[in-house]
């Protein structure tokens, strides 16, 4: 008999959506995967020199549990550059991956039954990990009219005495949207009169963002001994596999994560962190080339989408998806297949156009899919063509 704690945690949206493509692909069928949020680029060679170094200087042993001391030291260095942020390396825990980070924060601060509350669209494993702590996620939704964002208003509306925590995340997953300082300052305004609330601030995408600067929560200074600013080296240095995430937080609540993460992972893997050092040492202009080249798949993708009736999309400022709002073919029969929500649209250009995509309702917004373009141009624009050619006829 399973636990009640496994039966209630839902499956990975865009890991199950993976694997039905692999499945698909495994029987022969050519499937172009716009699902997952994985770059479609090797690490830099300096970071890939850096991992080798490790392995000949037999970095072998358990690392300490919240991370060697000189990373963290580094990813002290890296907070005040690039996002004015003063945090000691008492303050940070590494993780494997941010993924890691953002369950550790939830496990050490909920309680059964507190509230989380998600600005919708949000990631996924958001509201699964706030499920797996025995929290409850209100979700707070927004639109393609609000370009993806919440007012503070629409935030307060939500807090009750339950309220324990918000997890906000900017450039979104799976919008593309950034908040900007003066929208950010005017949530706090609000979280000001809430003392017992605290934020988990994702800003894993900070880096890849089209002429926007990115603003870090925690800057503001009423904010900084309430959120928890959650990062890693997966997308900007496309290390997805590295599995290197961090935070920086109020030393109480970092010292809960490295108890907790003491009992379930221990220290993240030495190779990965010696890589990591190289990574955040260097300048985010070090990987211009990657944003650049994001940006321009961003450009053709919003180019072709607009062809297709029924798709209306906005201009994501950041990450690398586009979240259309496909609501125009609810109802509709298209190849024999009934569309009454997002699963069934993302089911059909799957079956159909052969191409993977992520259905909006596990991002908290049912009227939308996300499909991402850290993909060649090529196979973007043969997505595109496939799924026009689904959708048309």
């Amino acid at each position: 008999m399973l636990s009640q704690r496994i039966n209630n945690l839902p499956i990975s949206a865009t890991l199950a959506m993976a694997a039905k493509a692999r499945e698909l692909k495994s029987q022969g069928i050519d499937i172009i995967s716009l699902s997952l949020g994985e770059p479609d680029f090797d690490p830099p060679d300096f970071v890939k020199d850096a991992a080798k170094k490790a392995i000949d200087d037999n970095y072998n042993s358990y690392p300490p549990v919240d991370g060697y001391v000189d990373l963290k030291t580094t990813i002290s260095n890296k907070f005040k550059r690039d996002n004015n942020l003063d945090y000691k390396p008492s303050q940070i825990v590494v993780s494997t991956g941010a993924k890691q980070s953002i369950a550790n924060v939830c496990m050490v601060l909920l309680d059964v039954n507190d509230e989380v509350i998600l600005p919708a669209p949000y990631w996924v494993s958001y509201s699964a990990i706030s499920i797996l702590a025995e929290a409850n996620p209100i979700i707070v939704p927004s639109s393609i009219e609000s370009d993806f964002k919440i007012t503070a208003d629409e935030l307060e509306n939500k807090i009750t005495s339950k309220t324990k925590l918000i997890i906000i995340n900017s450039p979104n997953n799976p919008s593309g949207s950034i908040y900007n300082e003066n929208e950010y300052r005017a949530i706090a305004k609000v979280l000001e009169k809430y003392p017992n609330i605290y934020i988990i601030s994702d800003e894993i995408y900070e880096h890849i963002s089209y002429g926007k600067k990115v603003f870090s929560f925690a800057s503001i200074p009423e904010m900084y001994d309430r959120t928890i600013t959650v990062n890693g080296v997966a997308k900007a240095f496309a290390m997805t596999g590295w599995r290197i995430g961090y935070i920086g937080a109020p030393e109480w609540i970092a010292k809960a994560c490295n108890k907790m993460q003491g009992q379930i992972t221990s220290g993240a893997n030495s190779i990965a962190q010696r890589a990591t050092i190289a990574a955040l040492e260097a300048s985010p202009k070090k990987i211009e080339y990657m944003v650049s080249e994001f940006k321009k798949r961003r450009e053709i993708i919003l180019n072709l989408l607009s062809k297709i009736q029924g798709f209306k999309t906005n201009v994501p400022e950041g990450s690398f998806y586009v979240f259309p709002d496909i609501s125009y073919f609810y109802g509709k029969t298209i190849k024999n297949k009934k569309i009454n929500d997002s699963n069934d649209f993302a089911l059909l250009l799957l079956e159909k156009a052969h191409v993977a995509t992520v259905a909006g309702e596990p991002f908290g917004n049912p009227n939308c899919i996300r499909i991402s373009y850290a993909a060649s141009i090529k196979n973007i624009e043969n997505a595109i063509e496939r799924i026009k050619n689904v959708l048309e006829e």
